[in-house]
């Protein structure tokens, strides 16, 4: 008589799915902590040229990789690995004293002196070149009031008095100039650390940066081990009318002539 052998044919379990899932957030983390990741503007610190309800991509690897980086802090390495320094006239992102993730255009590297002067900034000693022009009008939306410090709102835009400034090397950027603020309008000079470099938003009377203190809620001078990443593009941007339960609104509410826009 022939034994005729039999094989199970029932497959175990792969556990496919979870491997999927592992693999999907070993990605998510790869793309976040080492490429791009998004960034939302919370606040009107760098006006003009970036508004509340912009949403931009933040490139990660011009400046290197520290635990600032990583999504979730992990790995909590110290230091910077393939570290580079900004440029002067770089919009960064980067871990404020309290952890959060700020955004502010770098002015100053180490070594450098800066100050300001009648609210003209004055690095290594020379005056940075600043040319007025003409005033700039924001449009008020929801998330975006009148918050100028004498508010000057014409036909649904704010108007703020404004000066095109150009770095040493040609970088050049609208600021906006408020008021006359002692505070941070005549900031004495600094030189900036080793391993630090010295932030200022483009809203200028309007920006707790390198001119502040952390004790007094500014930035004071940020390590280039809490950099992020540099911005790279807009690629959304919200007035602050859409609602999550209606998707329509969301269109409505977006400021396409912003979205693309570089840093």
């Amino acid at each position: 008589m022939a034994i005729v052998e039999t094989t199970d044919t029932k497959k175990k379990p792969s556990g496919g799915l979870g491997k999927s899932l592992l693999w999907l957030l070993l990605f998510a983390w790869v793309l976040r902590s080492l490429i791009v990741a998004p960034f939302s503007i919370p606040s009107g610190s760098m006006l003009p040229g970036l508004y509340i309800g912009d949403y931009l991509m933040v490139a990660k690897w011009p400046y290197g990789y520290g635990r600032a980086s990583f999504l979730f802090g992990f790995p909590p390495i110290s230091g910077k690995v393939f570290e580079r320094l900004p440029e002067r006239g770089d919009v960064t992102v980067f871990q404020g004293p309290e952890g959060n993730d700020v955004i502010k255009r770098v002015i100053g590297l180490p070594g450098d002196t800066v100050a300001t002067v009648d609210g003209q900034v004055v690095l290594n000693g020379r005056p940075v070149p600043r040319q007025a022009v003409a005033p700039v009008a924001i449009p008020v939306t929801p998330n975006s009031p009148c918050r100028s410090v004498t508010p000057n709102e014409v036909g649904g835009n704010c108007l703020f008095k404004a000066w095109r400034e150009t770095l040493p090397g040609g970088r050049s950027y609208v600021v906006l100039d408020q008021t006359d603020n002692p505070i941070v309008d005549d900031f004495s000079p600094v030189k900036v650390p080793a391993g630090s470099v010295f932030v200022m938003g483009d809203n200028r009377d309007d920006s707790a940066d390198s001119r502040i203190p952390p004790s007094l809620g500014g930035m004071g001078f940020v390590p280039t081990e809490r950099l992020v990443g540099r911005a790279l593009v807009t690629f959304w941007s919200t007035d602050g009318t859409a609602q999550w339960l209606l998707p329509w609104t969301w269109f409505s509410a977006a400021r396409f002539d912003r979205i693309g826009q570089r840093h």
